[in-house]
């Protein structure tokens, strides 16, 4: 069994892949999932920020916490190195 992951160790790898391409698909209830691609543009202390690619050019940013992703609400793969982040990993 892998050991879980922490807050901490969640952000310290996000901000290694800061500037670079990643998806995200969070788990929205009731069976219920969005998939978002985008640029991973800036890390904080409870939050990361996603630009979002889309065809109408606005660049529209979403965030998500780091806690999403230590409750596997949240998946993150690299697209770069396609590595994946979960609680698991």
């Amino acid at each position: 069994m892998k050991p879980k992951m922490t807050i901490d160790s969640i952000r310290m790898k996000l901000d290694s892949h800061l500037g670079k391409r990643i998806k995200v698909k969070a788990h929205e209830g009731r069976r219920r999932v969005s998939i978002k691609e985008g640029i991973l543009e800036n890390t904080y202390p409870s939050i990361f920020v996603i630009r979002l690619d889309d065809e109408s050019g606005s660049g529209r940013a979403v965030t998500w916490s780091y806690i999403d992703v230590l409750t596997d609400s949240v998946e993150i793969q690299f697209l770069d190195d396609v590595q994946e982040v979960s609680a698991d990993s």
